[in-house]
């Protein structure tokens, strides 16, 4: 009986089932996932550059905040809180800070969950896809922008550039979207 054959037999079993259990390796995308690995929320960047546009603006000398209207246009859509809007939100409403909160929490979901599913599974990075969700959270046109389409395609840099032209609210120029358009695309290139 030959001992070293089946000591070696049992170490190649050993070994088959060990890389069986394995996790598969991961593959390197260059930074960006696969169709597989697609981000659905926004990460930490994506949500500060948020609430730094967004403010929680109007907060009144009780601590709460109070609907007001829309920069553009001085009226619809009214806004509360980290830009809140709706039907639900009008003149004179007011909330507390925990309100503001649960509703930025509520949107960010909806808003992530839309645009994941306006990318159709194109490779995405984090940032690029926090990029997106402010700049749906902010326009609502995820699914009707051309960045869309080119992100779609591949074509990173032809998304980048769309960002800029999205700075108009009622007609108007308005700085606030400069800027913030001006940081979606950044962070949206990585940057």
């Amino acid at each position: 009986m030959d001992f070293s054959l089946d000591f070696f037999s049992a170490l190649r079993r050993m070994k088959a089932r060990r890389l069986a259990a394995a996790p598969a390796p991961v593959p390197d995308h260059g930074g960006f996932c696969s169709a597989e690995t697609l981000p659905t929320s926004i990460g930490p960047a994506g949500l500060a550059l948020i609430k730094t546009f967004e403010g929680c603006a109007k907060r009144r000398q009780d601590g709460r905040f109070e609907a007001y209207p829309d920069p553009g246009t001085g009226g619809d859509p009214w806004t509360i809180g980290w830009g809140a809007t709706g039907k639900d939100i009008v003149p004179g409403l007011i909330w507390t800070e925990e309100q503001c909160d649960a509703r930025l929490a509520r949107d960010i979901v909806r808003f992530s969950a839309e645009v994941a599913r306006a990318l159709s599974g194109a490779a995405t990075s984090q940032a690029q896809f926090d990029a997106l969700v402010s700049f749906h959270y902010n326009t609502g046109a995820i699914a009707r922008a051309t960045l869309t389409r080119l992100h779609r395609g591949g074509d990173h840099a032809g998304a980048a550039a769309e960002f800029g032209k999205w700075v108009h609210a009622g007609g108007k120029r308005l700085n606030g979207l400069v800027r913030r358009r001006a940081a979606e695309a950044a962070l949206y290139r990585g940057k």
